[in-house]
């Protein structure tokens, strides 16, 4: 059978890809390519199947994920009426990826459409965390100075302190919900449960340096911000 493509005849050399990402395959394949194939005139060669999947997605994603990550600074704005709040939270966000990296690696999961999700699903909550953090920060300065207690960085210490704690449980719970749900997928096995790993497993790696960044790293940079306010 002839078959052709664009009104030229074409012939199909299938390959299965084990060990790698197919970005690698063929980022390693074009350069072996083009170095020692020699193609008769009026020949050539293209990748397709997946890879065409995957150029289309991510040139979609180029455009989604700054469009998306745009709104939710004007949301943040609007929610705070600070861009220095809305700049810090946005700021501390690649730092929340940083256990889902880690879990890839031990996983040894290549970096996909589906793990570019994952890792889109963690940032979302891990921006949630940090604003009931500085909700929780900013009504614990807000009592204080309610009751003429902010005048010092002591003062401010001491606030910051009162509203991280009050985050504690309700955090614990929301991590300990988001951890034990989503293990199921991570152990479990059939038909697409390997894609739904690589979804689960950005999320799960990443509630374990999410919170710790919320609870612990947030309050440092808001200390750190605002105490040049008391001192000046």
């Amino acid at each position: 059978m002839l078959k052709s493509e664009n009104g030229r005849l074409i012939s199909w050399v299938f390959v299965d890809i084990e060990g790698t990402s197919i970005g690698q395959y063929i980022d390693e394949a074009r350069t072996v390519l083009n170095s020692e194939l020699v193609l008769p005139p009026r020949y050539s060669y293209t990748f397709a199947g997946q890879y065409e999947y995957m150029q289309r997605v991510d040139a979609k994603l180029k455009q989604v994920i700054p469009m998306a990550l745009g709104v939710i600074f004007i949301l943040l704005m609007l929610t705070f009426g600070s861009s220095l709040q809305a700049s810090l939270i946005m700021a501390t966000l690649p730092f929340a990826l940083v256990g889902s990296t880690w879990l890839l690696y031990l996983l040894d999961f290549n970096m996909s459409v589906a793990v570019a999700v994952g890792m889109i699903a963690l940032a979302g909550v891990a921006a949630e965390f940090g604003v009931v953090m500085l909700v929780y920060l900013n009504n614990a300065i807000k009592y204080k100075q309610a009751k003429d207690q902010y005048h010092t960085v002591a003062d401010l210490k001491d606030a910051l302190m009162e509203g991280a704690v009050m985050r504690i449980r309700p955090k614990a719970m929301t991590v300990a919900t988001i951890f034990f749900g989503l293990l199921p997928i991570m152990w479990g096995a059939g038909s697409g449960n390997d894609v739904m790993q690589k979804i689960a497993a950005p999320m799960v790696g990443g509630m374990v340096t999410a919170p710790l960044l919320s609870l612990f790293v947030l309050p440092v940079l808001y200390l750190l911000i605002y105490k040049r306010k008391l001192q000046a």
